[in-house]
């Protein structure tokens, strides 16, 4: 059976004060009575299995304020179990998802730097969340604690709700102020989800000079039965006030879309488009073929984009339109091979390796001029060679040597065979008005399968 994680803000705010911070995560949030607690960042990474009909999330929030303790709140279709992650699992999950630069050898002693493109690092802005704490209340037996318990350092309880009145009064009578409404709240009732609360203890994080409190917690794993692959947005609209950002990490048998005019094929199209020709060597990874692939739905697919006013601009993040909507970016992507696997247990190079051509000489060398011009013919031979054997330079990554261990944290998460696909959505408040159910990469009969791994001329910063 597949095990199942996901990398995708799945919270929404049930906070007992209105948080002031514009990009909350999909979370329920509580804090204390007159106490703020905002969620600068999420991180999230899932993997879904069809046949087991399986999905599992991982999930990180990050912090800031000045509620002495907090809870998160996670609503799933069933009942989940829980079990700690790696601290760091986020970081690395992040460095191995850098996309590649090509670069070529050069001489610092010939003084002929060779020209090659260089492009920034996609930058990992991830949203987190919080969340809230709540008590169980032995009046009302239509709120129901299913289990309690501890995972990693933190408390946890797991509980349903046959109505949305009655949660909502539970939250009040437990010394909470729910920020949302009742009809939230029965969405999920009406579904039959199941919340899961998760205690937070500031005592242990980093306070500031003026005594409020920052921190990451402890990675938590939630694993459980679901026909489908998805993503509770309606509750995150509650904590937002203008708009939220999650970056998804989605790990399936297939590649993976968000639906309809969420998908991110309205900024990949455009970006393979006009990359195409000007990257040396051709796009790697499928993404000519692609484009081949649609034919005639490609301008169909750029017509429908101009209609919603997503006006794709080279090397740049997309603007929102006149409604505030933004589109979709995919970040990375690629079916994991033995090869990748065999990187994360250390056994394989993080990176390919540009040669260095000035090996074994110095500068002192080049002012000896009975050794100068012999040296310079040796250098010269070196990059001919490597020019003649990668035409197209060395696709290279960049991560300290110090974090490459830490990547066997993935080992196991990771699997061979899956894809991984990594997606950016801002999504505006009134994008929010139900859950995100996850799709199979496609346009018509046309299934995606480009992968994503290195820079392009037009890869936005």
């Amino acid at each position: 059976m597949l095990r199942v994680r996901f990398l995708v803000g799945l919270c929404s705010t049930l906070a007992l004060a209105v948080l002031a911070n514009p990009l909350q995560a999909a979370c329920c949030y509580f804090s204390a009575k007159n106490a703020d607690i905002l969620q600068p960042a999420q991180k999230v990474f899932l993997t879904y299995d069809p046949a087991e009909k399986v999905e599992t999330f991982t999930v990180q929030p990050k912090f800031e304020g000045n509620a002495l303790d907090f809870g998160m709140v996670i609503p799933t279709p069933t009942r989940p179990k829980l079990h700690e992650m790696p601290k760091e699992f986020f970081k690395h999950l992040a460095y191995y998802t850098i996309l590649k630069k090509r670069e070529f050898p050069h001489s610092k002693l010939l003084y002929s730097n060779l020209r090659f493109q260089r492009a920034a690092l996609a930058n990992d802005r991830n949203r987190e969340q919080q969340a809230g704490e709540y008590k169980a209340r032995k009046e009302r037996k239509t709120v129901v604690v299913l289990e309690a318990g501890v995972v990693g350092s933190l408390d946890y309880k797991i509980i349903s709700a046959e109505r949305a009145d009655d949660l909502f009064q539970w939250l009040k009578d437990n010394k909470y102020t729910y920020s949302g409404d009742e009809a939230t709240l029965d969405h999920y009732v009406k579904k039959n989800w199941l919340f899961t609360v998760m205690k937070i203890d500031t005592a242990a994080m980093k306070k500031n000079k003026d005594g409020s409190y920052a921190g990451e917690v402890t990675p938590t794993r939630f694993q459980f039965a679901s026909d489908k692959m998805v993503y509770p947005l309606k509750i995150t609209q509650i904590s937002v006030k203008d708009k939220t950002e999650a970056l998804f990490y989605v790990q399936a048998p297939h590649k993976v879309d968000l639906p309809g005019d969420w998908t991110y094929q309205y900024t990949w199209i455009p970006m393979l488009q006009a990359a195409t020709g000007c990257t040396p060597g051709g796009i790697q990874g499928g993404g000519e073929q692609w484009v081949k692939n649609l034919g005639g739905q490609v301008p169909v697919l750029l017509n429908r984009a101009r209609e919603l006013g997503f006006n794709f601009i080279a090397g740049q993040r997309p603007n929102p339109n006149a409604k505030g909507h933004i589109p979709t970016t995919m970040e990375w992507a690629r079916k994991l091979t033995a090869g990748d696997i065999q990187i994360l247990k250390g056994e394989a190079p993080f990176s390919e390796k540009v040669p260095n051509v000035d090996e074994g000489f110095t500068e002192a060398d080049m002012k000896d001029t009975k050794k100068a011009e012999a040296i310079r013919m040796v250098i010269q031979a070196r990059l001919d060679k490597a020019r003649k054997e990668r035409p197209f330079g060395y696709a290279v990554r960049e991560v300290p040597a110090e974090e490459l261990k830490g990547l066997t944290q993935l080992a196991g998460h990771m699997q061979e065979d899956l894809f991984i696909t990594k997606f950016r959505k801002i999504f505006a408040r009134d994008e929010m008005n139900d859950d995100i159910v996850f799709e199979r990469a496609r346009q018509g009969e046309q299934e995606d399968t480009s992968e994503y791994q290195e820079i392009l001329p037009t890869s936005p910063p």
